[in-house]
């Protein structure tokens, strides 16, 4: 073909077909946004998260997809190193990143992430990287989003209950007024307490 013939859509991957007395078969591909993708980063945004897409793809591609979810931030084109540099420029920044990656190039700055999450069908090399592995589309990361903010605020909850504990059990213990029945009784009792308070995670409570 000897670069006689160009991709008429240059948004997407393309391939050739060719070979002896077949006419060149020019084969166009482009990507699909998940169906949940919008609604996903519009509840991410309603959160205060900063959004941002770095990607391997040609500007063209990228633009496009930016274009529809409105994300303002965005790097085509970047290598797996620029991908690393560019979470080690955020960090430096003091930003706590969340990533978000399913391919080769990405495992790098997953693993340089503050926290970071794959889809189920990743590569492998990916999933080993992520902190979590996700599945059910984009929408899985709402609630990935709130269980660990619920599980923030109870395990702070926890902190809280067991300082409490502690500041009124020990001087108590310390100077003799409880026998040792009934401190068994109380210590078993705090972390039936704190247990419990962390099984409000499930219901969605907090």
């Amino acid at each position: 073909m000897g670069g006689v013939h160009e991709p008429v859509n240059q948004s997407g991957p393309s391939l050739w077909f060719s070979g002896p007395e077949i006419t060149p078969i020019l084969f166009q591909f482009e990507d699909q946004l998940q169906s949940d993708a919008r609604v996903t980063l519009e509840v991410a945004k309603q959160q205060g998260l900063t959004l941002e897409i770095l990607s391997g793809d040609r500007e063209q591609a990228v633009s496009k997809i930016v274009d529809t979810l409105a994300i303002e931030t965005w790097h085509a084109q970047v290598s797996p190193t620029g991908k690393a540099d560019r979470l080690e420029t955020l960090s430096a920044s003091g930003k706590r990143v969340l990533m978000v990656g399913d391919g080769l190039n990405d495992a790098g700055a997953l693993a340089l992430a503050h926290a970071s999450l794959a889809p189920g069908g990743a590569m492998d090399v990916s999933q080993s990287a992520s902190d979590a592995v996700y599945s059910g589309g984009l929408g899985a990361l709402v609630t990935v989003l709130s269980v660990s903010k619920r599980t923030k605020s109870v395990m702070l909850q926890n902190f809280g209950l067991a300082a409490a504990y502690n500041f009124i059990a020990v001087p108590i213990a310390v100077t003799g007024h409880v026998t040792p029945l009934v401190a068994a009784i109380a210590m078993s009792a705090s972390s039936l307490i704190v247990t419990l308070n962390a099984l409000r995670i499930k219901g969605g409570q907090t």
